[in-house]
């Protein structure tokens, strides 16, 4: 992935400002910094829910600037969990796959696989008002990573759950994404979890 002179502007505040940054292919990137500094920007950028100002924006050797959101083949985890309440756990994490019309047979397995990667097993016919904060997270991350995308993208995924669950999730994500060997691009404001989970951190102010 490659971010060229990209530039984003929200009437006079300039969010993002002549950003050069490369991704190499498997690498898990850190953006670090503090609220405000353009790092969910980029993400949204990435993911085609915004559109540069200025610059181009590459996966591959292919140019996305025009490219729609759901063509993009990544997965997107924020901050908030965004989940379907009116949909069990395990539609929530079939959702992605549904929708590109995979065989029922292989999103039954799928969903079986990572749900017992996540610990979500016993929770797989609830739905998300019956989970707590951090189940509800780790169902957010099961569904990205069922899905198998080209590219993860990744929003303060941890900031909601307790230190003690943080520091388990952080690296049962580590220990993924090595394994999946996924290009993933993070976003945190937190020192430790960027020095955790990234092969490079990117600093931003």
């Amino acid at each position: 992935m490659r971010f060229a002179a990209v530039q984003k502007r929200f009437g006079a505040h300039q969010a993002v400002r002549g950003v050069d940054l490369e991704i190499e292919p498997g690498e898990c990137l850190v953006l670090l910094g503090p609220s405000g500094c353009g790092k969910t920007t980029l993400l949204r950028l990435l993911a085609g829910l915004e559109r540069p100002d200025e610059g181009t924006i590459s996966i591959g050797d292919r140019v996305i600037n025009d490219v729609a959101p759901a063509e993009r083949d990544v997965a997107m985890v924020f901050q908030n969990y965004a989940l379907y309440p009116h949909l069990t756990v395990r539609r929530n994490i079939a959702f992605p796959l549904e929708v590109r019309r995979t065989p029922a047979a292989e999103i039954r397995t799928r969903v079986e696989e990572v749900g017992a990667r996540f610990g979500l097993e016993a929770l797989l016919d609830r739905r998300p008002a019956e989970l707590s904060g951090g189940q509800q997270q780790r169902v957010a991350l099961a569904r990205a990573v069922v899905r198998s995308p080209a590219v993860y993208l990744m929003d303060e995924p941890l900031s909601n759950l307790d230190a003690q669950l943080r520091t388990r999730t952080r690296a049962e994500l580590k220990r993924l994404q090595r394994e999946l060997a996924t290009t993933t691009l993070y976003v945190t404001h937190d020192q430790s979890e960027a020095m955790t989970l990234g092969h490079r951190v990117a600093l931003m102010k």
